[in-house]
């Protein structure tokens, strides 16, 4: 059995093969590697469903126990908040909540748009430059180091770091990025308990160090995902949305004369482009029934929340970019206990970016045929490696 998902052009556009897996089946087997096959998630509903289901578990670390997977990540990677279930997730979610409330992005706000601002000053009208180079990968990185108190001169690093853990099909790659964060990240611990600061990782050392809620390897796992969760979701929201506006020029033009109604439109283009493709690991504790599909004790299981906001049983005529709809209830950012917590700040930097684009350049266009653009190669997160374009 061939893998869909292998085949030529579905990191360029995913969405047709994401459409005739649905139409096939909402859940249905497709192989993997190392001869492992999953379940993959297409249909809404089902989606919703598998991301709150009880006998669906994120706990990798029980999965993988006893099995040589041939790989050397780094725990701080590899057991993440991400691959846990609750009470531990729970425990280790609360002592991050509060960063990332509205009402904290809500005081960011300030800062973010003079980071997006400097770095628009930059562009000069009518000389190409790359939006994913010059905006939308520092707004996001300079925004989440700031907050986790990242030097200035490390940040590059970190980028490169975060990169190629996502480099797909390429393990000692993603091994050796995970153990160059995860030290990167425990000596900056160490400095700051040397020379402690008001920053969110000082918080957690705090969390760690007083109130003993965390273990040393729990508070570097938590920092490597916050630095690394904290940006890439927004550089792919910035990314995509870009481009689906530029290749519709109603919409396009829209914003340019309606500029207050980019925050709302940030949901639609979250639902057209989603910047998480696939969701990560799950598996089934016991056997279920799934979309009709019965998935048996142990089998992995992957959602495809970027599949599941193209349904048109859920979202009407979904390949079309639609700036009036109501996009509640879009899976963009996950659903239930797991759903991404960084999603206000996500929203909040991806809003003011597009509003500072199509305030200060509404002549923007692209520099070269979408068709010649160059995509990640992950299956797990979706967007352009550059972005020419001529403001």
């Amino acid at each position: 059995m061939s893998n869909p998902l292998q085949d030529p052009g579905f990191l360029r556009d995913p969405y047709p093969t994401f459409a005739a897996l649905r139409s096939a089946s909402p859940v249905q087997k497709v192989p993997g590697g190392g001869g492992r096959s999953s379940y993959l998630v297409t249909g809404y509903a089902e989606a919703r469903e598998a991301f709150t289901h009880p006998h669906l578990s994120k706990d990798t670390a029980a999965f993988f126990a006893g099995k040589d997977t041939g790989r050397n990540l780094h725990p701080a990677v590899s057991q993440s908040m991400l691959a846990t279930d609750p009470p531990q997730h729970t425990r280790l979610r609360s002592l991050v909540t509060k960063a990332f409330t509205p009402g904290a992005v809500a005081r960011l706000r300030p800062y973010i748009a003079s980071v997006a601002d400097e770095l628009l000053d930059q562009w000069v009208p009518g000389e190409p430059t790359d939006a994913i180079e010059s905006l939308a990968v520092p707004l996001p990185v300079t925004v989440i180091c700031q907050l986790l108190g990242v030097p200035n001169a490390d940040r590059a690093a970190v980028r490169t770091w975060s990169n190629e853990l996502f480099a797909a099909g390429q393990p000692e790659r993603i091994d050796s990025a995970s153990h160059a964060v995860a030290g990167y990240l425990a000596d900056l611990i160490a400095a700051k308990r040397r020379t402690p600061d008001d920053s969110l990782l000082d918080d957690l050392i705090r969390a760690r160090d007083g109130e003993d809620r965390l273990s040393e390897d729990e508070l570097v796992s938590l920092a490597v995902l916050l630095l690394v969760a904290g940006h890439e979701t927004t550089t792919n929201l910035i990314g995509n949305g870009l481009l689906a506006l530029l290749r519709t020029p109603d919409s396009w033009h829209r914003l340019c004369e309606e500029p207050d109604l980019v925050d709302a439109a940030v949901d639609e283009l979250l639902r057209f482009d989603s910047p998480v493709s696939m969701a990560t690991f799950r598996f089934a504790t016991q056997s279920i029934s799934l979309g009709g599909t019965e998935i048996p004790a142990g089998s992995p299981v992957l959602i495809a929340p970027g599949a599941a906001n193209r349904d048109p049983a859920r979202f009407p005529d979904p390949d079309r970019l639609d700036l009036d709809r109501n996009t509640k209830g879009h899976l963009a950012f996950g659903h239930g206990i797991h759903r991404c917590l960084g999603a206000p700040l996500a929203r909040t930097e991806g809003g003011i970016a597009l509003r500072a684009l199509v305030t200060r350049f509404p002549q923007l266009r692209l520099a070269v045929p979408a068709e010649e653009l160059e995509w990640r190669h992950t299956r797990l997160m979706r967007g352009p490696v550059s972005l020419p374009i001529l403001p």
